[in-house]
């Protein structure tokens, strides 16, 4: 078995696990004295490596390759008297295509496996997403102005003042920011009651833009801002993932 396709064969059988006891030892001992046969087999090994590290030992069904083989050499046989001098390499051929066969089968699940494996292992190994967010919106170096929290598993937000004054007939109104929702700040809701804060609903927004949003609270007149817009000062934050 010198051409490179029947080696590679017998290396790929070998890692299988596909020959017996015999054809094993004598592979085994061919590979001391046959570096071609010994590349082949080590090339395998690294091939299948990732079902070592995950996918638990399965015996196969007893017999069943060799069933196959029998029926194939059974038809070679009630063959051979229709075959006038070609029945002996039919059936060869007949049994390489069966190993190839058999090798091709068994290198594509173990590879399907592999993939499978490999996402799963991934997608468990994935560090979690954070789901609770907090914004504080500076009021100078030493004093927030307002606080906000955000769970994105409750898909709600809360707005508190903490040191920011509210001037006679005015209010303040939060504001988000995205390129992923049109250009310009977008209204989140007045916050009318200074002591309470906002609290909101924010199912309708993507968690996605959430995250990256930028947030802002305006300081408008009674009612909110005429425009639509922010009309006044405007304290800007993003949010932080916390570590609950």
């Amino acid at each position: 078995m010198s051409d490179p396709s029947d080696i590679d064969e017998l290396a790929a059988e070998y890692v299988l696990g596909t020959l017996d006891a015999g054809e094993r030892a004598m592979v085994a001992a061919r590979r001391q004295r046959e570096p071609v046969l010994d590349a082949a087999i080590i090339a395998w090994q690294r091939r299948l490596a990732p079902l070592d590290d995950f996918a638990p030992a399965v015996e196969p069904p007893s017999g069943i390759f060799g069933a196959i083989e029998q029926k194939i050499v059974a038809r070679g046989s009630r063959a051979s008297g229709m075959l006038a001098g070609g029945a002996g390499s039919t059936i060869i051929t007949l049994q390489r295509r069966l190993r190839r066969w058999r090798i091709s089968a068994i290198a594509a699940g173990a590879a399907a496996a592999s993939l499978v494996v490999a996402f799963a292992a991934r997608e468990l190994l994935r560090p979690e997403t954070a789901q609770n967010y907090v914004a504080v919106f500076q009021k100078d170096d030493a004093s927030p102005a307002f606080v906000m929290t955000v769970d994105l598993t409750a898909r709600t937000l809360s707005i508190r003042r903490v040191a920011a004054p509210v001037p006679a007939r005015k209010t303040y109104q939060l504001w988000i920011a995205s390129d992923k929702l049109g250009p310009g700040p977008h209204s989140l809701g007045l916050i009318e009651d200074q002591n309470a804060g906002l609290q909101k609903a924010i199912a309708k927004l993507d968690p996605t833009i959430v995250q990256s949003a930028l947030f802002g609270v305006s300081l408008e007149p009674a009612g909110g801002s005429p425009t639509g817009k922010p009309t006044g000062p405007v304290f800007h934050t993003r949010l932080i993932p916390t570590s609950e």
